[in-house]
């Protein structure tokens, strides 16, 4: 069985979008999901899928992740990523980068190439460099989009845009032919949020966690919330240690937990059956998902 889910974040007025913004996102939403799913086709690993699903997302201004970010308060961009590997556990993540093209490539390389699970900051971006990975300036992040929005929340004005920008992130998860499950989530976080503000995005367990034999989650939403459920892996423990399948495990968790707390948002997940569950308690989540069956789905709306 192979199975891809992505998700390009949740919390979007649908009354808001014309015919030709639901034909944009759907155009991006198809076309990633499509790529990432062909690694899965060609024999490639889950780690490789949601990697280039991810990246896709991220070159996407449409997006609330790399190019198209959502800025600080300062009218900079903060981007924060994380990739989990299902086979053994091992996590890479970087926080708070300002100059990294595709943040979830770094992140990868953290995982695989240095001794540690995070970096943050200049200390994420040094490491880049000594990878070879090229810097972007900060004006190649900022749309004008992106500052519009930032600068109506501060004159304290509604801003009319469909992009979930308080809830943004994109995430992916994939299960291959071998069994291996994975997952990646990439941020630009909240709009107008203070400077050095880190959500759930690159903590494991919180906004990210892939485990095989049990299930790989991304989350997308306020993320102080899935920090303090720890989101991800009370999924993955609900189903592992008290045997919910992965369905029930999501519901209680967006639709119970999160309200609970206050909290808005949604979840990607893949079982290691090979099932897709997508849950939210918002307007709607921009995802789609694909499986070897032939099952293939690009929506936005419930």
């Amino acid at each position: 069985m192979r199975a891809l889910v992505i998700h390009g974040g949740a919390g979007v007025v649908l009354a808001r979008m014309s015919d030709s913004d639901r034909a944009a996102y759907d155009e991006s939403l198809g076309r990633t999901v499509d790529a990432g799913f062909e690694v899965l086709d060609k024999g490639g690993m889950s780690l490789d899928a949601v990697t280039t699903a991810v990246r896709m997302l991220e070159d996407d201004p449409l997006f609330n992740a790399g190019h198209g970010a959502g800025l600080t308060r300062q009218r900079d961009a903060e981007l924060d990523a994380a990739v989990m590997d299902g086979r053994d556990q091992r996590a890479g993540a970087v926080a708070c980068v300002t100059h990294i093209k595709n943040p979830v490539v770094l992140a990868r390389r953290v995982m695989e190439r240095s001794a540690h699970v995070m970096l943050m900051g200049t200390g994420a971006e040094e490491f880049a460099l000594e990878q070879g990975m090229a810097l972007m300036p900060g004006r190649y992040f900022r749309t004008a989009q992106r500052l519009a929005h930032v600068d109506s929340l501060q004159r304290g004005e509604d801003f009319p845009d469909v992009v979930p920008a308080t809830q943004g992130t994109v995430g992916a998860v994939a299960l291959d032919t071998a069994g291996n499950l994975a997952a990646a989530t990439s941020t630009g976080g909240l709009t107008n949020r203070l400077p050095g503000r880190v959500g759930d995005t690159p903590i494991i367990g919180a906004g990210t966690y892939a485990k095989n034999g049990v299930c790989g989650v991304s989350a997308t939403g306020e993320g102080e919330f899935f920090i303090r459920s720890v989101a991800a892996h009370h999924i993955a423990a609900a189903v592992e240690y008290r045997g919910l399948p992965l369905r029930d495990a999501v519901s209680e968790l967006v639709h119970r937990i999160l309200p609970g707390l206050g909290g808005l948002g949604g979840i990607i997940a893949v079982g290691a059956d090979g099932t897709i569950v997508t849950e939210f308690n918002t307007q709607g989540m921009f995802r789609a998902e694909r499986d070897s069956s032939g099952r293939r789905v690009v929506a936005i709306a419930r």
